[in-house]
């Protein structure tokens, strides 16, 4: 391997591959004993991955944020971080344009 070459990052859907396979296996042999005893395995795995997710909980990424700080009042927009010259509704609902106050820069 030269230093050109990066190492490979082994796919996903490799992995997933073999873990259905790892799974497949035993189960078909289940299933090839007795089809009822199939079966109750599948809803017995079922049971126990909605058991698994159940204890787990909820993940924090779906949580709404937090309240701001302060809300803007007046004509100031956007933290207060801009100057505003004047605000228009627009034709839409919910539609607000804001014009910001404008500076002409001198060169050098």
């Amino acid at each position: 391997m030269s230093a050109d070459e990066e190492p490979s990052e082994p796919s996903r859907a490799a992995g997933g591959c073999v873990l259905t396979v790892a799974a497949g296996v035993p189960l078909g042999v289940v299933f090839a004993v007795s089809p009822e005893a199939g079966v109750l395995t599948v809803w017995g795995l079922v049971v126990a991955a909605c058991g698994w997710q159940y204890r787990r909980g909820l993940s924090d990424t779906s949580a709404t944020p937090p309240p701001l700080p302060e809300t803007p009042s007046g004509d100031v927009y956007a933290d207060e971080s801009v100057e505003v010259d004047r605000i228009a509704r627009g034709p839409g609902e919910g539609l607000t344009i804001i014009y910001p106050v404008r500076r002409e820069v001198e060169g050098p």
